[in-house]
């Protein structure tokens, strides 16, 4: 950092629930970083208590940090609070359970001053010891969540290693223009997401990741966390479901069509496009319309640039009932035929198996459109 540029106070905040076993450890890393790298600045240590029942606060009185009782529950919930109590214009951010070497955290304070809003100490770019991180979210787990967020919201800019790093540092008046509002661990993602939505300068340290030394079960669950993740990196972003809706949806329908216009044909001594390929086109159409619906429902509850969505939930009450009245009566009539023609032929069996399937899709696939947007109007107005 040049002399010229200004030395920024900061703010250690660390999140503890029953913690007494290595929130020592932490503390004095933590004392020692400001007593020495970052001695000519204004800092504190602020414990963000999560409700322990064992000696962990009377650990940080004793260490000298601040201690704020965080009501709510969960790790997100915890970091919130701390943030917010903070006094300091940088935060500096990580687990209480060791597995976090806070002497590298003037690292990540220096970089952040080099003119970024956020920097993510990453352990994928760093030294993970041996047993610090487990097989399944090293190598499947965190780099399918870095692909996820780097092809939904990076355009271009920051290509982020390690979505899932506990260990940030942090500018305090552009953390709060995020809104972010997680309470559980899925906060890590949201606040990514938040900062790569706004524009915000992101820039990554390499780290180093301990194992972890407690003798309990750690706070993180695998399965359910992960998808706790995902579903908040999902929830930003409506346009997935959309076009990933719609391509299922096109495909399957023009392997009904193919199936009705040419009937079974021979490729390579399979025979597709007959009545098993169209129900499979069936069956593909619902899903297609299902996945779309999920994303015209995000849209419902934020701003969304998709022409599609807009129309849909901007349409009129009065479109909405004539629409779905339309495609009901469409749907009888051509069911009304099937019936006619039955009946027209004493109710025996009729070689009309394709033209009723294409029917049957055009029916359930109308059902399902009318019933998400009208799901889409009723979350608009909650």
């Amino acid at each position: 950092m040049r002399s010229d540029q200004p030395r920024h106070s900061v703010s250690f905040v660390v999140p503890c629930l029953n913690e007494e076993r290595t929130l020592p450890f932490v503390l004095e890393k933590i004392k020692k970083v400001c007593a020495g790298e970052l001695r000519n600045r204004n800092t504190e240590i602020i414990v963000a208590d999560n409700g322990s029942t064992d000696g962990s606060r009377e650990i940080a009185v004793a260490h000298a940090a601040r201690v704020v009782d965080c009501q709510v529950r969960g790790y997100g919930a915890a970091l919130q609070y701390g943030i917010r109590s903070a006094a300091n214009d940088i935060i500096v951010f990580a687990d209480a359970d060791g597995t976090y070497d806070f002497t590298e955290a003037p690292r990540l304070v220096e970089e952040l001053e080099r003119g970024y809003d956020l920097v993510i100490g990453s352990r994928l770019k760093g030294n993970v010891h041996p047993g610090a991180m487990p097989f399944l979210h090293r190598y499947i787990g965190t780099p399918a969540l870095n692909v996820l967020i780097n092809s939904l919201y990076s355009h271009g800019r920051t290509r982020i290693s390690d979505c899932n790093s506990g260990f940030r540092c942090v500018r305090r008046d552009s953390f709060l223009t995020w809104n972010v509002k997680s309470m559980g661990m899925e906060f890590a993602s949201e606040m990514l997401v938040r900062a790569l939505k706004s524009g915000a300068r992101i820039s990554e340290v390499p780290i180093s990741l301990l194992p972890d030394s407690r003798d309990r079960t750690p706070h993180l669950k695998t399965w359910r966390d992960g998808m706790r993740h995902l579903l908040q990196i999902l929830l930003e972003a409506p346009n997935i479901f959309h076009h990933a809706g719609s391509l299922v949806y096109v495909a399957s329908w023009l392997t009904i069509v193919v199936g009705l216009v040419t009937g079974p044909v021979q490729l390579g001594g399979v025979s597709v496009f007959g009545i098993h390929t169209m129900m499979f086109g069936l069956l593909g159409s619902l899903f297609g319309l299902s996945i779309w619906g999920i994303g015209l429902f995000l849209a419902a509850k934020q701003a969304t640039s998709l022409r599609t969505y807009r129309y849909v939930l901007d349409m009129s009450e009065d479109k909405v009932f004539w629409y779905s009245v339309l495609f009901a009566g469409i749907s009888a009539a051509f069911f009304g035929w099937i019936v006619i023609e039955w009946a027209r032929h004493g109710f025996r069996e009729l070689r009309l198996e394709k033209e009723t399937l294409a029917l049957i899709a055009f029916g359930s696939n109308g059902v399902s459109l009318v019933a998400s947007v009208i799901t889409g109007h009723l979350m608009k107005r909650t």
